[in-house]
């Protein structure tokens, strides 16, 4: 029997990454192409799969109120909702797909980068437009976590691939290779620290 490895996609990471070189955002299609070119990998050759784990929290649907002019913007009805919901329902019926899901918060207003860059050019008084919502994701990091020390103390694979960008995840890491699993890290060629890299095994 062949020894069996397993894919663990930051879903985060991956939309924003993979969207920013195909300048569009990702389809469940272009997400399944990523993994068969991570499968082809020669590190993995002899090895079989396993399963593909997707890590995500669906977007929020809030409804906000803009505080400087009072506008309100209910999130569950935006483009984003609409296109992340979608990849997420599509990539929970790929073949080998299993779709882990954080939760997402609604944490007030920001300004963008775009108006903060503005400003700091030329100050102005913040306007409504300049603000956005400040949403964020729960729990995704944790279970990314936990399904390594899983898959690591049960022994139910030998290696994983974990596509992401987040140093957040060098103890575990750490902790798969002190349990003796190879661990290699593939980071779409998007921005990572050193740090992760040095406690990885090979770099796509």
């Amino acid at each position: 029997m062949n020894p069996k490895y397993a894919i663990l996609l930051d879903g985060g990471f991956v939309t924003k990454t993979l969207g920013k070189r195909i300048r569009a955002f990702p389809s469940a299609s272009d997400i399944v192409n990523e993994c068969a070119r991570i499968k082809a990998h020669t590190s993995l050759s002899g090895h079989d799969l396993l399963r593909i784990y997707y890590y995500d929290a669906p977007p929020s649907t809030s409804t906000m109120t803009n505080p400087i002019d009072g506008s309100r913007v209910n999130l569950g009805a935006t483009n984003v909702f609409t296109r992340s919901v979608a990849l997420l329902n599509q990539l929970e019926m790929e073949q080998d797909f299993a779709v882990r899901k954080g939760e997402t918060v609604a944490r007030g207003w920001k300004i963008g980068n775009a108006s903060l860059n503005s400003m700091l050019r030329s100050p102005r008084v913040p306007t409504a437009s300049d603000l956005q919502p400040n949403v964020q994701q729960k729990g995704v990091d944790l279970r990314i976590g936990l399904d390594i020390a899983l898959l690591s103390l049960r022994q139910l694979a030998s290696a994983i691939v974990v596509v992401t960008g987040d140093s957040d995840l060098i103890p575990a890491f750490k902790f798969a290779r002190r349990e003796g699993m190879r661990v290699y890290l593939d980071h779409l060629g998007g921005p990572v620290r050193r740090e992760l890299k040095v406690h990885a095994d090979i770099i796509f």
